[in-house]
């Protein structure tokens, strides 16, 4: 039975209970959600019922009354999940994968509001996978969370099984598999980047040791907020225990646009274009690689032809076109950064296709191009399928590609230095090569 019809069977329908029943299922919703430092409305106790879960065959004896101590000891669950998911180890159906634990901080927002539907349905990691939630928001944002988790309960996704709302990352965090951090501050009217830096960096300290305190050794964390790579750097800096391999700052969103300007102007469909590399920062100096990518396997350069279109229009479009939406559309992309959030992880569960890669900022520790150490640049990946990822090798240089990419190198360097009181390394240095803000940091 679905998930809805599984609350309404647990009022009762008597005489007594008439004029109560319409009240009670947002009083469950909110009497069942663990939130540190907020009121738990009274639950009504439940007599007599059964229910009957989408996730198994057989019926599950409800309790004769549900008390609220009892459900403060689950403390991973939201509304529904908190009983009609919440079966003994024996009692689940043998062909379960085991659950999946993702974390989403920034959960209230338009990227989430995108993102979270998608990995419930299945469609990230497949419809075998059942998935648990765990929405990281702020104080401002509790309110909008709660309405996400209510919309999640109404989608009766059965791979869903458990959703846990709060806004401590220590609470949030326990026991992640996937760690998709979207939430920081956006950069305001006059604010230098230097002080953007500063402000979400510190965000990323806090959710660093909260990850290494917390969450699974293996966990696998994608950063979104901006600035990303740098973001990312401090994140796992703050996190020494688990492995820096594990941290991925967003650029897929970049190879996406590249891709879809390099099919537009060869006149073929986007998934005839592959190895595209975006090289180094999500920046404007980012460096969208035109001289490995292929089109039906052969050389860019050899499709297009016009070296001038590609050396600046193309590079031009790709760095600004998150601008160009926003002066279009009065607002940022947050439906394809979730749709790129999707790539990244498929990319990483999903064997890479022979010959091909995809780009992720990951950190640059013994990477075999000679770019500098100790930050997070985003580079040519490979994967097998297992959440793991090696650089690829056989990629080429010129002196366009490598002027370009030492630009971006320099101003990871010079963002590191900016923000060494937040990664353990001494007193900060802002010295800014230039201001290359993304629209999407506004």
């Amino acid at each position: 039975m679905a998930a809805a019809a599984a609350v309404a069977e647990l009022i009762p329908y008597t005489s007594a209970h008439t004029k109560t029943a319409h009240h009670f299922s947002s009083e469950f919703s909110y009497a069942s959600t663990r939130i540190s430092g907020h009121r738990r409305l009274r639950l009504r106790p439940i007599q007599n019922s059964r229910i009957r879960c989408s996730v198994t065959s057989n019926e599950v004896e409800a309790p004769a009354a549900v008390k609220l101590g009892e459900l403060k000891k689950k403390a991973d669950c939201y509304g529904v999940f908190c009983l009609t998911y919440d079966l003994k180890a024996e009692e689940e159906t043998k062909s379960w994968k085991k659950m999946v634990n993702i974390a989403v901080s920034g959960a209230a927002g338009m990227i989430s509001n995108h993102l979270l539907f998608k990995l419930a349905s299945g469609e990230v990691l497949g419809p075998d996978q059942p998935i648990a939630l765990k929405l990281l928001g702020s104080e401002r944002s509790l309110q909008a969370l709660e309405g996400v988790a209510m919309e999640l309960e109404d989608s009766l996704f059965p791979l869903l099984r458990e959703v846990s709302i709060g806004i401590d990352p220590y609470e949030v965090f326990q026991d992640a598999d996937w760690a998709l951090l979207i939430g920081a501050k956006p950069r305001g009217p006059g604010m230098e980047r230097a002080e953007l830096l500063d402000i979400n960096g510190q965000i990323f300290v806090e959710q660093g040791k909260a990850l290494n305190a917390v969450a699974s050794r293996n966990v696998k964390v994608i950063v979104v907020g901006n600035p990303c790579n740098t973001n990312a750097l401090i994140c796992l800096k703050n996190a020494p225990d688990i492995p820096a391999k594990n941290f991925h700052a967003l650029t897929r969103l970049d190879e996406n646009r590249a891709k879809c300007q390099l099919a537009l102007k060869a006149g073929v469909f986007y998934d005839q274009v592959s190895n595209m590399t975006i090289w180094g920062n999500h920046s404007t100096t980012q460096v969208p690689d035109f001289l490995n990518a292929r089109i039906n396997g052969v050389p860019v350069k050899e499709v297009i032809k016009d070296t001038k279109w590609l050396q600046e229009e193309f590079t031009q479009v790709v760095q600004t076109r998150g601008g160009v939406l926003i002066k279009k559309w009065g607002r940022s992309s947050a439906a394809s950064t979730a749709v790129s959030i999707v790539d990244a992880m498929r990319s990483l569960v999903t064997p890479t296709p022979e010959g091909d890669w995809f780009s992720s900022g990951v950190y640059t520790a013994g990477n075999p191009y000679g770019i500098a150490d100790d930050i997070v640049f985003s580079m040519p990946c490979r994967s097998n399928g297992d959440g793991d990822y090696e650089l690829v090798k056989d990629v080429e240089f010129d002196d366009y590609l490598w002027n370009r990419i030492k630009k971006t190198e320099a101003e990871l360097l010079a963002e590191k230095k900016c923000v060494a009181h937040l990664t353990g390394e001494g007193i900060a240095v802002c010295d800014l090569p230039g201001d290359t803000m993304l629209p999407g940091e506004m």
